[in-house]
């Protein structure tokens, strides 16, 4: 794997996240996410080996074709911050290995509150010394649910896994993206509310 800007998974310059693995656990078992789950997470990370690309660009595509969601990626004044984007891409592109392929451990659960902080103004911009707005708001971060979880579908059926295994895939990938979002909630919420 190529050095990737920004990507610090698994280092000191991670925090802790303040969820408890405890905590976690409960929530891996709120959204019904068990070991079957992991084994079809799993087969859907080699499934999507070699798909990133095509994947980011279909999401980069939403994306680019909703002016609401692009200023993220902006000046602020409309001016899209191109270096800014393509770091952002490398990174979206190591979480979707990531959200299959790794332990959800510890490190696993401080850096999803580090993706959490870069998307809050606690550290949004600072990764990449972005010149971009300070915050992504957080009703888009949930909204993103749907449309990560609804074009996924057809990579995950494009090796020719059967229509059981890309369902059992697709709906691990859902649960995964929740208890994701869930995390990256954290810095939003009111502290002794989460």
């Amino acid at each position: 794997m190529s050095e990737i800007a920004g990507y610090t998974y698994g280092t000191t310059a991670v925090a802790p996240s303040p969820i408890s693995l405890d905590d976690f656990e409960k929530l891996r078992a709120t959204v019904l996410f068990g070991t079957e789950d992991e084994h079809y997470l799993r087969m859907a990370g080699e499934v999507l080996a070699g798909q990133t690309d095509a994947i980011l660009d279909l999401w980069y595509g939403f994306v680019g074709s909703h002016p609401h969601l692009v200023q993220y990626f902006t000046d602020g004044q409309g001016n899209a911050l191109t270096d800014y984007l393509g770091a952002v891409r490398a990174r979206f592109g190591q979480w979707i290995a990531d959200l299959c392929r790794r332990p959800y451990d510890q490190d696993w659960l401080n850096y999803q509150h580090e993706i959490a902080l870069r998307h809050h103004r606690a550290k949004k911009n600072q990764t990449d010394g972005a010149r971009s707005v300070p915050i992504i708001h957080f009703r888009y971060m949930v909204a993103f649910i749907y449309p990560i979880t609804a074009t996924i579908r057809q990579f995950l059926a494009a090796k020719g896994h059967s229509a059981d295994e890309v369902d059992k895939m697709h709906q691990a990938w859902f649960k995964a993206v929740t208890l994701s979002v869930i995390l990256w909630s954290v810095p939003y919420v009111k502290e002794g509310d989460f």
